[in-house]
């Protein structure tokens, strides 16, 4: 099933039941009073955070949540049933935007649990009328109607540390190596398509499609998923080391976060040399030393390298715990 992070709903709210004018029917009273009872209110609409990215996808062909309507008044005063709220499940780090009035609410805990849509009150009955002056009123009134708006939903996963580059600079590669995920990895750029998810030792890692120039104004595939790392800790920039140009490649990224969002760019960053398996030693530390010139913590690694990985795994734990 494709990886589904944005998508318009039509939410709609139960309506009230009606009240009823209805009379009391008793043996040896030709003319009861009033007995036709209050109805009940729809029920209310929810949003709920659940720890699975994947359900927004189910909902493509969903055209309208509806809550259930409030029952009607019944005879002999009694109350209509109130209609059941409906809980809809939404994956954590949803942000949630009523269309009609822009108010946004974000689902940032696993099982949080907001108001979207409230119920319409039910209807009042004519015994509600009954007084000293209107012994036998026949006044009743209708049920609200529910609220309804159009909402739209956006996922921004909620991880501790995202990982950014250029197209084809190993970033699946090594998030399957530090968490054992199954990213699709191949020899050619764009071979990633949508976010992927790993953990290491409790902390998630997220892998962003790869950037290129322009991306924040539409090009390539990356700018419709950098929303996904507005919550990370730390930024993991990954940078092959095949790249002729270090602080180009790392340039090139930089200005793409900051044409997108100045706190993005603002956050926690560190640099990975990738693909070490393919280089010598001694093009290596060139390459470490351009990448230093850069004000950053650089870490060499290779997907391949068991050693490099358990370093950098070691590396990132600690740095994770005292972010």
């Amino acid at each position: 099933m494709a990886f589904v992070d944005e998508i318009k709903l039509r939410i709609e709210a139960g309506h009230g039941g009606n009240g009823v004018v209805r009379w009391l029917h008793e043996k040896g009273k030709e003319y009861g009073g009033p007995s036709g009872g209050n109805a009940g209110k729809g029920g209310d609409i929810y949003g709920e955070a659940i720890r699975d990215v994947g359900i927004l996808a189910r909902y493509r062909t969903v055209k309208v949540f509806k809550a259930e309507r409030g029952g009607d008044g019944e005879k002999n005063g009694r109350h209509g049933k109130n209609g059941e709220d409906l809980v809809i499940p939404f994956p954590l780090g949803s942000v949630i935007t009523n269309l009609a009035t822009r108010r946004k609410v974000e689902l940032l805990k696993d099982g949080e649990k907001v108001l979207l849509l409230s119920g319409g009150r039910g209807g009042l009955g004519n015994k509600f009328f009954k007084s000293s002056v209107n012994v036998r009123p026949k006044e009743f009134t209708q049920g609200e109607k529910g609220e309804g708006a159009d909402f739209q939903i956006e996922l921004e996963l909620i991880a501790d540390a995202g990982l950014i580059g250029l197209p084809n600079a190993g970033k699946s590669s090594l998030l399957n190596a530090l968490t054992n995920a199954s990213a699709k990895v191949g020899s050619y750029k764009f071979t990633t398509l949508e976010p992927n998810l790993g953990a290491l030792f409790g902390f998630v890692l997220a892998d962003i499609p790869g950037l290129i120039e322009g991306a924040s104004e539409g090009r390539g595939l990356g700018h419709k998923f950098l929303r996904h790392i507005r919550r990370t800790k730390i930024l993991l920039h990954c940078i092959s080391l095949e790249e002729a140009d270090i602080a180009g490649a790392y340039k090139t990224i930089r200005d793409e976060l900051k044409k997108y969002d100045a706190e993005l760019a603002a956050k926690k960053e560190i640099i990975l040399l990738t693909k070490a398996d393919l280089f010598d030693k001694a093009a290596i530390t060139s390459a470490k030393k351009k990448a230093e010139k850069l004000n950053k913590k650089v870490l060499v690694t290779s997907s391949t390298d068991a050693e490099l990985i358990k370093k950098l795994s070691d590396s990132l734990v600690k740095i994770l715990k005292e972010e």
